[in-house]
């Protein structure tokens, strides 16, 4: 590595540091931009720029000259297709300010990619290749950066030696980025002529663009001045663990998200609204005075006051929102379409949220033209503005104002998987005036009046597979033996409360809910509440089990093979799926997900409708639901 580079790794720490991001379209030319600018930086060690000339003459796209886009694209498989599939991250520093840059990736359907790097970037350099102009994807970019909080752009107008340099082809693509962009909230938008390839205009201004007069990137990106945006928010202070080494002493660790505290000042927990004052800083070098945004630290209190992971400490002027239901972007990041009503997991910040849903999909957004559409679901990539609910109130901003507590992420509860990035919009009062209003007569005693002890017993199962003859005979014993019971079968619930609902996955999902919030009513009046329902899917049936206290849900799996049920068609609805003239049917061109661990097994063949009702009853007897007389 040359002297230039180590003397700026050994002052780096001094310098504030800009994140930013490339994006734009596939083969702008995102990755050779960052190659050139870490050479031109110099900070390219000299066995890895020899390697680069090895790999440009197996692996480049430029004939004999070095194909800086290698340096970035790391995978093997970005290698071989000349495009960048993964977020890389380097780093780089010049005499003036250190940089963190993120490659993005320009494919559509790695877009989720784009988002994650662009979710920590403070600027965005905007590539557009100057022989194709505005895209697409440009369009896309650009509104997800602006989505995600990025205020500064820089529209790079690459390839310009492709073009023989001409002003007019430069002037005519930034007045159709300036038009597309004047509605989507950036603060300040910077073109710029360049040539990744060969350098123009990238550290040093250019003589093939004379009639150009504004800066060269990187004097641009040493100079724009965005830390102040962080510094002046309000003060943030997520906890994400707290220190307890002995009895003497406990502290909350954590970063300081924006603003600014002092040893001294007053500050609430926000969730709990809980005051104090801090007492001491804590770092490992030692203590401070005061912490800024984006010091590790461990503060003190002069108070024994609640605080945990998850909650935030605020100056108690600057109090953040605290609510259970808000107004979101989404963008959906899998594969698998999101379904309103679901149950997912939530991290907003350090606060972890085991279960939240998307209550409503208010529309989705095209990215190319902004216009707002009519949407029941979100697919890979898209954007919808949502209603979303948690079972206890969080705490968080506004995204527009403070990223860090305005973002969140959407996780199935199943896979791990993070499914969904969200900016939160703003908090839904509406449930604010809404209290739960005491009962004098409750569930425990409504069911001592009936000598029973109220659950929900859930048949799950196949069509056709005898979910509601064995449901029917399980009530009639247990009406028989004096217990108070109600029987909730599907199709019947579909004549009336559920009338309004089809087949498709998030008419599922929303029949389901709407059964289980009439079964839990049910349940809270101390009956025995039988359900039959398909119920394909296993979110939906923990859906309900979450509904209601431990022990009062009981998960009967009535596991009939498809081929049994397709030979009985007590209906006929197989014959019509099969032949197309009933879509979204659970088993045929719908899935049926069984349970893994229900809490009755019922193997329906060879046995006959009694010995299955039987097993259930068995079952509520020895976990003293009944008791036989």
């Amino acid at each position: 590595m040359g002297t230039d580079a180590l003397r700026g790794l050994a002052s780096c720490d001094s310098k504030d540091q800009l994140r930013f991001i490339t994006c734009g379209s596939v083969d702008d030319g995102k990755s050779t931009l960052i190659g050139r600018l870490l050479h031109d930086s110099h900070m390219i060690y000299e066995d890895q720029l020899e390697a680069l000339a090895r790999d440009s003459v197996k692996h480049g796209t430029t004939g004999d000259e070095i194909d800086f886009a290698l340096l970035v694209d790391g995978l093997e498989a970005e290698r071989e297709q000349g495009i960048t599939i993964d977020v890389a991250y380097r780093f780089f520093t010049t005499p003036r300010r250190s940089f963190v840059v993120a490659d993005t990736p320009g494919h559509e359907q790695y877009t989720r990619n784009m988002a994650t790097g662009a979710s920590n970037a403070q600027l965005a350099i905007i590539l557009i290749d100057a022989r194709k102009g505005v895209l697409v994807q440009t369009k896309r970019h650009s509104f997800i950066c602006s989505l995600l909080g990025i205020r500064h752009v820089i529209v790079a107008v690459n390839k310009i030696d492709l073009v023989d340099y001409r002003e007019e082809v430069f002037d005519r693509i930034v007045g159709d980025y300036m038009a597309f962009a004047s509605t989507i909230g950036f603060t300040s938008i910077v073109p710029i002529p360049i040539s990744a390839r060969y350098g123009d205009n990238i550290t040093h201004q250019s003589g093939n663009t004379d009639w150009y007069h504004g800066p060269c990137l990187l004097d641009y990106l040493e100079s724009i001045d965005v830390q102040s945006e962080t510094a002046d928010l309000p003060f943030r202070f997520p906890v994400q663990w707290v220190n307890r080494p002995n009895l003497d002493f406990r502290g909350y660790a954590g970063t300081v998200a924006s603003g600014s505290v002092a040893v001294g000042d007053e500050i609430i927990v926000a969730a709990s609204g809980r005051h104090s004052r801090v007492k001491q800083i804590v770092t490992y070098e030692g203590e401070l005075a005061r912490a800024e945004a984006g010091d590790a630290v461990t503060i003190t209190l002069a108070d024994e006051i609640d605080v945990g992971r998850g909650d935030i400490l605020a100056k108690p002027t600057e109090r953040p929102e605290v609510a259970d239901q808000f107004a979101a972007h989404v963008i959906w990041m899998d594969q698998d379409a999101m379904v309103p009503g679901r149950s997912y997991a939530l991290r907003i910040g350090t606060q972890s949220i085991a279960s939240g849903s998307i209550t409503a999909i208010k529309y989705k957004i095209d990215v190319n033209t902004g216009a707002r559409l009519a949407a029941r679901t979100l697919n890979l990539n898209e954007i919808g503005f949502c209603n979303i609910t948690v079972p206890l109130p969080a705490t968080f901003d506004a995204y527009e104002a403070n990223r860090r507590t305005g973002s969140f992420v959407v996780i199935d509860r199943y896979t791990n998987l993070t499914v969904g990035a969200g900016m939160i919009v703003f908090p839904l009062r509406r449930a604010a005036n809404i209290a739960w209003q005491p009962l004098s007569v409750g569930k425990t005693e409504r069911a001592a009046l009936k000598h029973q002890r109220p659950c929900i017993v859930w048949f799950t199962g196949l069509s056709g597979a005898g979910k509601s003859t064995i449901a029917n005979l399980v009530d009639q014993r247990l009406f028989a033996m004096s217990h108070h019971t109600m029987l909730l079968d599907g199709d019947n619930l579909r004549h009336g409360l559920n009338r309004d609902l089809g087949f498709t996955e998030a008419d599922r999902v929303e029949n389901i809910r709407r059964a289980g919030e009439v079964a839990k009513l049910m349940l809270d009046s101390g009956l025995i509440v039988i359900c039959s329902f398909i119920s394909p899917y296993k979110a939906e049936r923990d859906m309900v089990r979450d509904l209601v206290g431990d022990g009062e849900f009981i998960e009967v799996f009535v596991d009939t093979p498809i081929d049994e049920c397709l030979r009985r068609d007590p209906k006929g609805l197989y014959a019509k799926a099969r032949s197309g003239k009933i879509k979204n049917f659970t088993g045929i061109d719908a899935p049926y997900e069984a349970p893994s661990a229900p809490d009755v097994h019922l193997k329906t063949l060879g046995q006959q409708p009694e010995q299955l009702a039987n097993m259930v009853l068995n079952c509520l007897v020895t976990r003293g639901i009944i008791v036989l007389i």
